[in-house]
């Protein structure tokens, strides 16, 4: 016995699936977590938790430091957000409840 675990999952027809919880266990994967997938030659695929900040949107990334500077040489430029326009957006969404940590369920993938 080699002492491997296997699982399976299912893919959506969005091509989505859920990380089993043995290999999400096994790889201390949480919620917003990102996978690092290394394809080898012979087709096997090696799931591994990336750590690696780098991955994330460069241009992202690059926007908030413009913006993080910019809120610090320029504190006079930041004006609180109009009560009339919060109002509004909130007329746009009603009462909508999200939890975006809840699990989606089948007819919602």
């Amino acid at each position: 016995m080699s002492g491997d675990i296997e699982a399976e999952s299912t893919l959506t027809d969005r091509y989505q699936t859920t990380v089993p919880e043995t290999v999400r266990r096994a790889l201390r994967l949480g919620k917003r977590d990102k996978i690092h997938y290394t394809i080898r030659p012979g087709g096997e695929v090696v799931l591994s938790r990336s750590d690696n900040v780098e991955s994330d949107d460069p241009a992202i990334g690059a926007f908030l430091n413009l913006m993080a500077n910019d809120m610090t040489k320029h504190p006079e430029r930041l004006q609180a957000v109009d009560v009339n326009l919060v109002s509004y957006l909130q007329t746009l969404v009603g009462q909508i409840d999200i939890d975006l940590d809840a699990t989606l369920l089948p007819e919602d993938e």
